[in-house]
């Protein structure tokens, strides 16, 4: 069945940087749009980057644009978000999920998550 497993969050002080993977199986990861996510204590859910099946299309939060790097490598089916020069305000769990149809249908059946990786970012 399909999986997506997140690595490479941790505790970081501000400026630091952290580099976050998503490790996929099981589907065709090529025909997928994937994306990351962040939910912080108290929010709702919201979309960080997200990235094409072809790895040629990105986009990006307004809050992170300059300072996160969505990325993909099909030889590894592994998808990155370089992050730099973090803020505390980027702490949250980060989420990779798997959209078949690229129309944005994460939640429904097309849409697949990881278990999340958990970013605290300190003053």
């Amino acid at each position: 069945q399909a999986r997506l497993v997140e690595s490479g969050g941790g505790s970081v002080q501000a400026g630091g940087d952290l580099r976050l993977s998503c490790k996929a199986s099981g589907f065709v990861y090529t025909s997928y749009c994937m994306g990351w996510f962040r939910q912080a204590p108290g929010k709702e859910r919201e979309s960080v980057a997200t990235i094409d099946g072809s790895g040629t299309t990105t986009t990006y939060a307004d809050s992170v644009k300059g300072r996160f790097t969505i990325a993909k490598d099909n030889s590894k089916i592994t998808l990155y978000l370089q992050m730099t020069d973090l803020k505390p305000e980027d702490s949250a769990m980060y989420y990779c999920a798997a959209d078949s149809t690229c129309l944005g249908n994460w939640d429904s059946s097309d849409g697949h998550w990881g278990q999340g990786t958990e970013v605290i970012v300190s003053s």
